[in-house]
């Protein structure tokens, strides 16, 4: 046992412990332990022990276990009994000379004798032990053994008054040193990592995959786990172990105990309860949690009360509290909230928990009196059994338990806080496959499927029902979109409405900025020497410029003053100073308000000096020029910097203050730079979390504090497939650093090379190269574990304030909000871009609707707003979208409960929200947002209508052998007419001719028009015959119109827009209609209106160009 060593410091800190509790007891158990001669224990050979206060014992003064050995504390000495190797490395314990810790004597162990000699020793040694009578032991410890056997008939024939000193023992190693609770944090985290990381996987995989897997195999997994090296997270394999067997059960039968064992029956698809625990140096953790598939709303009601429970005991964990007064209130709170579970609950909330698992006389129960310390551990654990779900469908399903349990540690002050931070919510632990309706359409389709293969199997190939079976899937998705959509429509509207209401009138005051005074009484005039001769001063106190006009000191604040420009001409120095004044074209921060604008203003003033130095003269006149133009610059730069930052502080919230924690196990990241920079050099500092906040710490000394009820948004992005890795918070309100208010604050450290040096390598198979490479792979690893740790840790201690998001990278799409094209990836709430500075950060929650912009079939890409619920803010714009995303950004939408609509245009958003803001009630009144839906009801009536008018009219009536084309003056007069007729009304088919008679008209006048213009109207028209051959029949165009007017009804309104475009007649309606969108009609008019407008005026060139065709076939038969 060479290679072992004692940790000496921990075990004179540990025997100082025993000894003084043993002389000046504080534990309040009688003074039983003062009231001892001696203690003793012993330790022998049994596999099937696991746990033992001996061995406890020993393990805490020594840090390892030592089998066949006596261990007996008498006042003076202490004695080891043991064998030759042991008595080696207890050596290392006997040259400690340390005040307050005795003698330390070995005894080798003697085979001929049987110990005979040893054990009598040991016997006078007890008995010598002040009185000698009273012996301290732990009774329910007994190994067998010759040895041990032995010795406990000597012990018996001596005749001690044998005492109990389990639970004594136990209190006093209950209350962990540094080091121990080191030990226990790691043994927590290798739990939580094989929970999240094999179990919780494993589970779901069975789920997914509709496995049959039994409750002991999924056990034996979690403990052949644990020497796996990814799930241990580089510790000593040697030194961990299970604390015990892990426990899996399903399908009815719950027992919410630890010393149930998993059975063999399968893992039932309904509620799992699942303990497992590491441990780390004999000392022990564990985590607790249910897995709820398909849970119905009343078990979600009752898992979402019982982490309440548990919440409520973290709250009364506390120092100096009574154990059985946690368990009195937190019973009284299950009484006051859920009345009815109280016969349900388990009949403890866990036990203190160490070296041993279960320290049965520490439980908070209600008989335990024990005292609450700090830095005590408990296996703190709540559960209700015996619970119905009348919904189930099976058997298994209708009795079931919930049941939840942490590892953790008692603070100073405050809640106990957990060392098992896995996320518990029910979000995090439900797990819902499908709906009964997806059922029910799967089951139709596969009934529909074998009915295909059943009655065609001769005539029809297998793909073929395949590919139906997947083309109606696909119809039924998109079906099922639009109707949720729908849905979203009508609330939409009724939400913003009711929103707005309880908003009512109230808008921003703006603040009244007072009025610059340079001097408030002639006596604060400075009495320069400047002044008195008649020369421009500044006076940098004030910020004034004092200047000579016709004789008199006229002082002008600094404020007032616009630019200054110097010039030299010849002998003359000129400075020429232009003021702010009434009609002056101004910057967006420049000038301000004039108290009285109808009083005259100076507009420039200019000042004139000789550069001629005069005989007895110190300096040339011009020299009070240059200085006055040098120092009005610089107080124009101190003021405008000055009024700068006081810009930026206007609307600062003020933030609490930052509480510091002293505790030195705070969470904490080192080396990480900020973005943005503090200063204009990148510089690294360290994150740590504090009571209430986060500080931020450069190298230099700056600091940055964010504090937790300030963040809106936190979110840890990985280093997968990024160069960084980084933790982003988005805040509520700016906070001010830099000189500069920020709302989006980011830690990241990089990860590898940013830029490669090609030349640094001779070879592509290097060492070095390869070498680099692995040790970044490590590097990504140990960053990626340090980061989810730390935000664990904070989610924990934060008791969930905080919670980190983590954007999903497979969900992403390409997109340029900023000038750049980045990667767009949508979070559990924000749709966000982190790596590109500056970031992209879009709450959904803040979201009112989302449209699309330039959907047309031949673009390649579109373009998304962001339409806030607070019309006030600006819209988020993202650019250049491809269009083949288009899809799967509206599925994403659709699946947050997203309204989303589409257009072919880009519209002026900053015109329509100011409408909306001017007038919100006039706006839900005529619609709402429904003007951007191509698919609204009114639109469905009018395309209705046209279409009965299109099957009405008759294209012989426009067509005759003596028909011609219009004249070109006569169809731009007509598109004029029609444009303006757009403009003066409501809509183009409130009133006036329908277009069916206007096409009659067209083709009247076509029959009375004079042939001599038929060579020049052809040659004008030729290049807009889009292809049209003149030898077509008339039934031929005839279909041809027909499957035209057909494809315009089932043609989106995009793609007509599309085409509209090219003619002049389409553009004015719309244009029309856009402007005024506010009136109800006209709320369609983006869409709906541009649509009708270019399908008829599609119809109507296509009239004129039949009559061309029939035109060139009369003239040709006239040749």
């Amino acid at each position: 046992m060479s290679s072992f060593v004692i940790d000496k410091e921990s075990f004179v800190r540990r025997i100082k412990r025993l000894y003084t509790e043993w002389k000046a007891p504080s534990t309040g158990h009688d003074n039983v332990l003062s009231n001892l001669d001696c203690i003793m224990s012993v330790v022998g050979v049994d596999e099937d022990v696991i746990y033992s206060k001996s061995m406890a014992l020993q393990l805490w003064l020594l840090g390892y276990e030592l089998t066949d050995t006596i261990s007996v504390f008498a006042s003076d000495a202490i004695y080891f009994l043991t064998s030759k190797k042991k008595i080696e490395f207890l050596k290392q314990a006997q040259n400690i000379n340390e005040e307050g810790v005795p003698e330390i004597k070995l005894l080798v162990r003697d085979r001929n004798d049987k110990d005979q000699a040893n054990f009598e020793k040991l016997i006078t040694t007890m008995q010598n032990s002040k009185k000698g009578k009273r012996l301290g032991v732990f009774t329910k410890d007994a190994f067998p053994g010759e040895f041990s056997e032995s010795w406990k008939k000597l012990l018996t024939a001596a005749k001690f008054e044998h005492v109990d000193i389990s639970t004594i023992i136990a209190y006093l190693m209950c209350p962990k040193d540094e080091s121990e609770i080191n030990n226990i944090r790691k043994a927590s985290l290798v739990s939580m990592e094989i929970f999240n990381k094999y179990l919780k996987d494993e589970i779901m995989d069975i789920i997914d995959s509709d496995r049959k897997v039994k409750h002991t195999k999924l056990a034996d997994g979690c403990e052949a786990a644990i020497a796996e090296k990814k799930y241990t997270s580089g510790l000593d394999p040697r030194s961990l172990d299970m604390a015990y067997p892990p426990i899996i059960q399903s399908g009815g039968a719950y027992s919410l105990k630890f010393s149930a064992a998993a059975d063999k029956n399968h893992l039932h698809f309904g509620v799992i309860v699942c303990s497992l625990g590491a441990r780390y140096k004999s000392y022990c953790s564990n985590i607790s949690r249910t897995f709820l598939v398909n849970p119905t709303e009343a078990m979600q009601e009752n898992y979402t009360f019982l982490v309440n429970v548990q919440e409520e005991i973290l709250k009364l964990l506390v120092p100096s509290a009574k154990l059985c007064e946690v368990y009195d209130k937190t019973l009284a709170y299950v009484k006051k909230e859920k009345p009815s579970m109280v016969e349900n609950l388990t009949k403890s909330f866990g036990f203190a928990m160490g070296l041993e698992f279960r320290e049965n006389s520490i439980v908070i129960g209600p008989k335990c009196q024990a005292l609450i310390k700090k830095n005590m551990v408990f296996n703190l654990h709540v559960g209700i059994s015996n619970l119905t779900n009348p919904e189930a469908t099976d058997k298994e399903g209708k009795t079931y338990a919930l049941f939840i349990g942490d590892t953790v540690l008692v603070g100073e002050q405050g809640p106990a806080n957990v060392m098992t931070p896995s996320k518990k919510k029910i979000k995090n632990v439900g797990i819902f496959i499908k709906d009964d309706d997806d059922e029910e359409e799967d089951a139709d389709d596969k009934k529909a499927a074998k009915a295909d293969q059943g009655t065609e199997i001769l005539g029809r190939s297998k793909r073929n029902a395949v590919l139906e079976s997947k083309l109606r899937n696909e119809i039924n998705t998109e079906e099922k979109r639009k109707e949720h959509q729908r849905e979203l429509a009508q609330q939409l509207n009724e939400r913003a409405r009711e929103r707005l209401a309880k908003q009512g009138n109230s808008k921003e005051v703006e603040k009244v900025r007072k009025n610059t005074v340079s001097y408030k009484s002639m006596s604060q005039i400075p009495r320069e020497p400047e002044v008195k001769e008649l020369k421009l001063y500044v006076d940098k106190k004030y910020e004034t410029v004092i200047m000579p006009v016709f004789g008199i000191q006229v002082p002008f604040h600094i404020s007032t003053i616009k630019n200054i420009s110097q010039s030299v001409e010849g002998e003359y120095t000129y400075l020429r100073i232009n003021f702010f004044h009434p009609g002056a074209t101004m910057g967006r921060n420049e000038g301000g308000l004039y108290p009285q604008p109808e009083a005259t203003f100076v507009k420039e003033v200019t000042y004139r000096s000789s550069n001629v130095k005069e005989h007895g003269e110190v300096a040339a006149p011009s020299a009070n020029l240059n200085n006055a133009f040098r120092l009005i610059k610089e107080v124009q730069k101190r003021f405008k910097t000055r009024e700068a930052e006081e810009r930026e502080k206007e609307d600062l919230v003020k933030q609490d203050t930052l509480i510091l924690s002293q505790n030195k196990g705070n969470p904490k990241l080192k080396d990480l730079y900020i973005r943005p920079n503090i200063v204009t050099k990148r510089m690294t500092g360290s994150l740590e979390a504090h009571t209430n906040g986060f500080r931020y710490i450069s190298v230099r000394g700056d600091k940055v504090d964010i504090l937790y009820n300030n963040i809106k948004s936190a979110f840890f992005q990985p280093c997968d497939g990024e160069m960084i890795i980084l933790l982003h918070f988005h805040l509520k309100y700016a906070i001010m650093f830099g000189k500069k208010k920020h709302v989006d604050v980011q830690f990241y450290t990089e990860v590898g090379e940013i830029t490669t040096d090609l030349g640094k390598h001779q070879h592509m198979h290097d060492r070095d190269d390869l070498a680099a490479e692995q040790a970044e792979r490590e590097l990504r690893q140990k960053l990626k574990t340090a980061f989810k740790s730390f935000c664990e840790k904070v989610e924990a201690m934060t008791k969930a304030q905080v919670e980190f998001d983590t954007p999903f990278r497979e969900l992403g799409f390409p997109g340029a909000p900023f000038r750049s094209t980045v990667t767009l990836q949508p979070t559990s709430g924000s749709l966000v871009n982190l790596t590109e500075w500056p970031p992209f950060v879009i709450t959904l929650d803040d979201v009112e609707l989302v449209h699309f912009e330039r959907v047309q079939f031949h673009l390649r890409n579109f373009d998304m707003i962001f339409v806030f619920k607070e019309y006030n803010k600006k819209v988020a714009m993202v650019n250049a979208i491809p269009m083949n995303m288009l899809d799967h950004v509206k599925e994403w939408l659709n699946s947050c409960d997203i309204r989303y609509s589409e257009g072919v245009q880009s519209l002026n958003w900053q015109k329509i929200m100011k409408t909306i803001t001017d007038d919100p009630e006039g706006f839900f009144e005529q619609g709402g947002w429904t003007f951007l839906d191509p698919e609204s009801g009114s639109e469905d009536e009018n395309e209705s209508a046209e279409s009965e008018e299109d099957e009405a009219y008759n294209p012989t009536d426009a067509e005759s052998d003596d028909e011609t084309d219009e004249d070109d003056s006569e169809y731009s007069e007509a598109s004029e007419d029609e444009s303006d007729d757009s403009d003066e009304l409501g809509s183009d088919e409130e009133s006036g001719k329908d277009w069916s008679d206007l096409e009659r008209e067209a083709a009247e006048e076509d029959r009375n028009n004079d042939y001599n213009t038929d060579d020049k109207r052809n040659g004008k028209f030729e290049t807009k015959k889009h292809g049209k051959s003149s030898k077509h029949s008339r039934r031929e165009r005839e279909e041809q119109r027909s499957s035209n007017s057909k494809k315009h009804k089932s043609n989106s309104s995009s793609h007509l827009k599309s085409s509209s475009s090219k003619h002049g007649s389409s553009s004015s309606p719309s244009k029309s209609s856009k402007d005024k969108y506010h009136n109800r009609d006209k709320h369609h008019s983006s869409s709906s209106s541009g649509h009708k407008n270019s399908s008829k005026d599609k119809d109507r060139k296509r009239s004129r160009e039949d009559s061309r065709d029939n035109g060139h076939k009369s003239k040709k038969s006239r040749r």
